[in-house]
Order: structure tokens, then C-alpha cells, then sequence
């Protein structure tokens, strides 16, 4: 692992973000990030760079498309010890992306509003969170994975103690967080489905 040098930040939960954000700066952390996070970050004074920036394509079909493009997986997916990875992601302008801190829009507390809507429940089922985790937490040779703001300061920490870096088995620890999370997500989405009419 080397150091981070990128992150993507896109957070429903903003507890904490503001100053997670200000301490990877510290470490020479770029910051990607979407919509209403970018602009907490921004109000925090934190230099972020939209993702729309990044990929060359808008936030568009009212934010239900931010993340879905080859630049923001690519980086995510990349091998960085695979020289034909490594080759593709220069060819096509894909940057490494080293950090992930992702958690999902409240599917569960939305539907568990009084008079809560079958449109409205669709609304808040989270496409491009899961998409950004399961991609990173598949690469946790190589990508720093964080879905829970109790792992701030642990990833924090280490970096610190690393000159940048975080470790194999945190890595591999928060991976493991992220498919139990994504897995009990999708089983909050198909339990309300089940009971749901057109």
C-alpha cells in the first residue's frame, strides 16, 4: 500500500465529516466528492473537487447518476500491482482512488414514516453508495473503506503512525463492515418491498 493521495467522500451521516475531511488534507489528501457533501465540506473550508469535475460528466436525473462512471470505478477497482490495470487507468485519465468514506441514504427511516409512499421509498434506495462500497471493499489490497464515522479516528491514527498508509488488516476489517452493511441494506429494501403494493 502507498500512501493515499485520493479520496472520495459522499456521506448521508455529516457527523464528524467536516473534520475528517480537514485531517486527510493535512496528509496532502485529495478530496472527490457529490452534491450536499461537497457543499458541507466546502462551508467547513475544505478544497473539494466535485466528481462531475473529475469525470467530465454532470450530476444528472436528479442525482440518481453521480458516481456510475468508469473514471470513479476504475479507480476503485484498479490493481495497482497489475501492470495491464495500471496501463489502462493511464490511458483513459483514471486516477487511483485510495479512500472511500461512503454511508447510504436512510432507506430504513424513511420507511418507517407514517404515510410513507411506495415513489418515496424507491426515491431513498441508494444506487451509487452500494456501487462505490462493494467496489472498494472488493479491492481492499489497495482502497481504505469507510462506512461508519466510529472508524474516523481509527483511520485517522494510522495514517498518522504510517506516513499516510493504513494497514492490510484495517483494510480488510472495514471491507468486512461494508458487506455486512450493503447485505443488510438490500435485506431492508426486499423486507419493505415484500409488503409494498402498487
Amino acid at each position: 500500500m502507498s500512501k493515499i493521495k485520493t479520496a472520495i467522500i459522499s456521506v448521508t451521516d455529516k457527523s464528524g465529516i467536516v473534520e475528517l475531511a480537514a485531517s486527510l488534507c493535512k496528509f496532502g489528501v485529495k478530496i472527490l466528492s457529490t452534491g450536499g457533501t461537497a457543499t458541507v465540506l466546502r462551508d467547513g473550508g475544505i478544497e473539494v473537487t466535485d466528481i462531475s469535475e473529475y469525470t467530465g460528466f454532470p450530476e444528472m436525473m436528479d442525482g440518481r447518476v453521480k458516481t456510475l462512471h468508469p473514471k470513479v470505478h476504475g479507480g476503485l477497482l484498479g490493481l495497482r500491482d497489475n501492470p495491464e490495470h495500471v496501463r489502462m487507468m493511464e490511458a483513459h485519465g483514471v486516477t487511483p482512488i485510495d479512500m472511500v468514506v461512503v454511508n447510504l441514504y436512510q432507506f430504513e427511516k424513511t420507511v418507517a414514516k407514517e404515510g410513507v409512499t411506495l415513489e418515496e421509498a424507491i426515491e431513498n434506495i441508494d444506487i451509487g453508495g452500494p456501487s462505490m462500497l462493494r467496489s472498494s471493499a472488493k479491492n481492499f489490497k489497495f482502497v481504505t473503506v469507510v462506512v461508519d464515522p466510529a472508524d474516523y479516528d481509527t483511520v485517522l491514527k494510522e495514517m498518522g503512525d504510517l506516513d499516510g498508509e493504513t494497514t492490510l488488516e484495517t483494510r480488510f476489517r472495514l471491507a468486512k463492515k461494508v458487506f455486512r452493511l450493503t447485505h443488510e441494506y438490500d435485506g431492508a429494501i426486499s423486507r419493505y418491498l415484500e409488503t409494498a403494493s402498487l
